[in-house]
């Protein structure tokens, strides 16, 4: 079990690179723990943090590792966050679709179970690759080197890594990513940014996602925007609608000034 979040991340991780050419996945399953070699100790009073200090250690000195190959490849990772159900793989079908031709992009899947995200994507014509989490409720810089080193994603391009629907530990596990985008839909509570402060505080920006239902919601998206403010005021905000691509321009925008191009490396 993981003691920083309490997550059950000693069982099997599965990875299925899906094969764009012939249509089905190819899966492995590689046992990830926690446990990387950290001294055992003994005093129980001190037990939980050490172990906490390791996993996050270790975690991030990985994710260094990450970053400073992404760096070196000029390829822009964003890791995408939010809720269940926010429209983070609607949001990643519309952006691959309309962007096809003018950015090169390949995908890692994050969920517990199931290939869904991951066949949706790859119907776009994008690589992609699902990592099935198990009981684990999070990415973290481990799997992200194993999905890349099978995915292997071009220079000069946009990796986007959609991470398990989940707004609480997923602010503590750094993948090496350049932007971290927190993903909101008008269907939940616009105090969302105040119960969960740290992922909107440890994200650069936010996008406000379903707009097209705000007649129909009792959302204030205005109050929203201000909680954000509140944690994070250096928090850029886009509203969005995939079902009337409403905002969608704003947020090509964003990603396309995120990318540097081979020459300004």
């Amino acid at each position: 079990m993981c003691a920083t979040c309490g997550c059950d991340s000693g069982g099997k991780t599965t990875y299925h690179l899906v094969d764009n050419n012939q249509q089905h996945a190819h899966g492995h399953q590689h046992p990830h723990t926690h446990d990387h070699g950290h001294d055992h100790v003994h005093s129980h009073q001190k037990t939980i943090i050490d172990v906490e200090q390791d996993v996050l250690s270790q975690n991030n000195l990985l994710a260094q590792r990450n970053r400073g190959y992404f760096d070196a490849k000029n390829i822009l990772a964003l890791n995408l966050v939010s809720s269940p159900g926010s429209g983070k793989t609607s949001l990643l079908e519309k952006t691959l679709n309309d962007l096809k031709g003018q950015l090169e992009f390949t995908v890692i899947e994050g969920d517990q179970q199931t290939t869904n995200d991951a066949d949706r994507i790859q119907a776009t014509g994008t690589k992609v690759t699902q990592i099935n989490t198990g009981k684990g409720c999070h990415l973290d810089s481990h799997m992200i080197l194993h999905a890349v080193q099978g995915l292997k994603p071009r220079e000069n391009s946009v990796l986007f890594i959609e991470n398990v629907g989940n707004l609480v530990c997923l602010a503590m596990f750094e993948l090496g990513e350049k932007e971290r985008v927190v993903i909101i839909s008008v269907t939940e509570g616009d105090d969302k940014p105040l119960k969960y402060p740290d992922m909107f505080h440890s994200s650069t920006l936010c996008i406000i996602n379903k707009i097209d239902l705000l007649p129909y919601v009792p959302f204030d998206i205005e109050k929203v925007k201000a909680n954000a403010k509140k944690v994070n005021h250096q928090l850029d905000i886009i509203e969005v609608s995939c079902t009337t691509g409403e905002g969608l321009p704003l947020w090509y925008s964003w990603l396309k000034s995120k990318v540097l191009q081979p020459e300004e490396v």
